[in-house]
């Protein structure tokens, strides 16, 4: 277990935390308790989740990343949709977009290492097992 602060996802996730408290700073007042809100609270769930799996075991550091990724999908909607409100500018809208999809990326990535490998147990004599038809070994 390592400090979540040292894991590459949750850095880029936190600089995305930022950037999007700071585009939405701007957005209309009217919007504090809609997107603004929404936006802050998908951003910040990125990186909650891989602090709190962080601490976990790897199964369950895996379903963290999991939820931050379903956190993530959902604030690159709510960015696009800023965008075609006129919240965003287009170069905030491209800046955030991309540091939103290359964190999905990286959250599937660590997924995948975290993805426990089924492994084969010898048998009584030794031998690896093999597979029968219709059955994964």
């Amino acid at each position: 277990m390592r400090p979540f602060q040292e894991y590459a996802v949750w850095q880029l996730g936190h600089e995305i935390v930022l950037d999007v408290y700071a585009a939405t700073k701007k957005f209309p007042r009217e919007e504090l308790y809609g997107l603004t809100s929404q936006m802050r609270r998908a951003a910040y769930s990125i990186t909650m989740n891989v602090a709190e799996g962080s601490a976990k075991s790897d199964s369950e550091f895996h379903q963290a990343l999991t939820v931050s990724l379903g956190s993530a999908a959902e604030l690159e909607y709510q960015i696009l949709l800023s965008q075609d409100l006129g919240y965003l500018p287009p170069d905030a809208y491209q800046a955030l977009d991309s540091k939103v999809k290359r964190e999905k990326r990286m959250l599937v990535s660590f997924m995948k290492a975290l993805r426990p490998r089924p492994t084969r147990r010898p048998t009584a004599n030794g031998q690896q097992p093999t597979a029968r038809a219709g059955t994964e070994a």
